[in-house]
């Protein structure tokens, strides 16, 4: 029993260490302009706008399932905004870890989004919390795309693709 007790404050503490470690990175490369959706809000939330600020290589690799592909590098704002007929729908933009997706919200909040938010850790935490992601072929996979070999180290579940 004190084996298990001690394994349970231990497992705890190191899941509060990587979320405080999260933020360090995350409050380091944001301005946070953009209010955070956390994931488990995510999960309950009904009529969102899901958009996937990563590269075509990521998104077909694996994506949130109904995520919208608009890029990051070769976002272009015009054919983004000509699907987003509404100005007040709800809107949730993600990327790996929630860096690329804030850049990409705050281009949608510019020109007058009203209900815009970031996915606080984006699909690396969505998937660390043992939510389903689809390749291209809209099956689900273990497969995620991590950017590249450093930033792997933050997806703790699934298969750490970045080649």
């Amino acid at each position: 029993m004190k084996q298990l007790l001690i394994s349970l404050v231990t497992l705890t503490s190191c899941l509060g260490f990587s979320q405080k470690k999260l933020d360090k990175l995350l409050k380091q490369h944001n301005t946070e302009s953009v209010p955070y959706m956390y994931v488990d809000s995510l999960k309950t939330t009904e009529k969102i706008i899901l958009l996937d600020a990563r590269e075509p290589y990521e998104f077909n690799t694996s994506h949130i399932k109904n995520a919208v592909f608009v890029g990051y590098n070769n976002f272009n704002l015009d054919s983004v905004t000509a699907k987003l007929t509404n100005k007040n729908s709800k809107i949730v933009v993600y990327c790996s870890l929630g860096i690329r997706s804030e850049d990409i919200a705050e281009k949608l909040q510019q020109i007058g989004y009203k209900n815009v938010y970031n996915l606080y850790g984006g699909i690396f935490e969505w998937k660390n919390n043992g939510n389903p992601v689809f390749n291209s072929e809209e099956k689900e996979t273990e497969n995620v795309h991590t950017f590249s070999k450093p930033w792997s180290k933050w997806l703790k579940k699934g298969t750490k693709i970045y080649e």
